[in-house]
């Protein structure tokens, strides 16, 4: 923990492998790992925090027509620096990042669980679940295409961007905006783009989920608002979305990004700073995915890349600055450093 308050305090640092994402990798070898991360699930267990790793869900948890023999880190399959094989768990010297939300989970890049807690409870997932809106704009392409803006489109809140009606931008520049600074306007305008209406996108997200072994996840919209009612995920299931996430090179680009400069239509400016405070502080951090309501509390979907590893965090339900501190201290504790 001494080492995690030390990054911690560290403000604009210069790391050398925050650009282990950032590589340019062709779409075939994106299109190949999804077809992979079925296959990278982890069993539940009853005990809320454990630090040894846990098995790959059976061959018949897997979504029919998967590669159920395929288990390799998304990294070996994408040429990421990275281990060839697992890394070792954390030695038992290392104490176990004390965790207060409400559940938390930590993998490695080949799916294995290193830490959980509760993570598979139901709870509100918020923004985080942005990831899969963009993996699904992402997947569709066309991201120099545009998209006019409707006036549906603006019917959000509270956090929006104050796009207009009329206003036309591409596909690839919204895309960026909404998973750095996570706007609920510019959401709901990519949902419309890609399936007509948000109703029909989160049937798309759905469906979606459920290939990259969501088995236990529900969405209603684009945005993780809890309006219409009736969502959910779990830690675990984030997870898998975070690794997701991971291979498509935009996203990698989008949430590794600390500042932007969005231009609106009219030639107009805004400065969007990413809402990863964990980003900002902890130097191994590569990004991806606040969130926050009321009913979901803070959530985080972090990564981290060093000493030869890569891992993924999830916290649902925390508080501030808790989140921040807890994800820092998940992800220090799966690099062993």
């Amino acid at each position: 923990m001494e080492k995690v308050a030390y990054h911690f305090a560290l403000m604009n640092p210069r790391l050398s492998v925050t650009g282990i994402f950032r590589n340019a990798l062709d779409t075939s070898r994106s299109l190949l790992l999804i077809t992979s991360l079925a296959a990278l699930g982890c069993q539940s267990n009853d005990t809320p925090a454990v630090a040894t790793p846990q098995a790959p869900v059976g061959a018949s948890e897997y979504p029919e027509g998967s590669n159920q023999g395929l288990r390799l880190p998304f990294s070996r399959i994408l040429g990421i620096p990275g281990q060839a094989t697992r890394a070792a768990l954390p030695s038992p010297s290392q104490a176990q990042p004390e965790i207060t939300a409400k559940a938390a989970i930590l993998i490695d890049e080949w799916g294995w669980v290193i830490y959980e807690k509760n993570a598979d409870q139901r709870l509100a997932s918020a923004s985080t679940q942005k990831l899969l809106l963009g993996i699904l704009i992402a997947e569709r392409g066309s991201l120099n295409g545009t998209i006019t803006i409707a006036e549906p489109d603006t019917w959000a809140e509270p956090t929006v961007m104050g796009i207009k009606p009329g206003q036309v931008y591409t596909r690839g520049e919204l895309l960026k905006a909404v998973l750095i600074r996570s706007s609920n306007d510019i959401a709901r305008a990519l949902a419309r783009d890609h399936s007509g209406s948000v109703s029909n996108f989160a049937g798309v997200m759905n469906q979606k989920a459920r290939s990259l072994g969501m088995t236990n996840s529900y969405f209603t919209n684009a945005s993780g608002l809890p309006t219409p009612p009736g969502q959910y995920s779990t830690a675990r299931d984030l997870s898998k979305l975070g690794l997701a996430a991971l291979t498509k090179p935009v996203i990698r680009d989008a949430v590794s990004t600390k500042v932007h400069t969005f231009r609106f239509s009219n030639g107009t400016t805004k400065t969007l700073n990413n809402t990863n405070q964990v980003l900002k502080h902890f130097p191994y951090c590569t990004g991806l995915k606040t969130g926050y309501t009321n009913a979901a509390g803070r959530c985080l979907i972090s990564s981290a890349s060093g000493n030869g590893r890569n891992v993924v965090a999830v916290i649902l339900g925390s508080t501030s600055p808790a989140v921040w501190s807890e994800s820092a201290a998940l992800l220090s504790y799966g690099l062993g450093i």
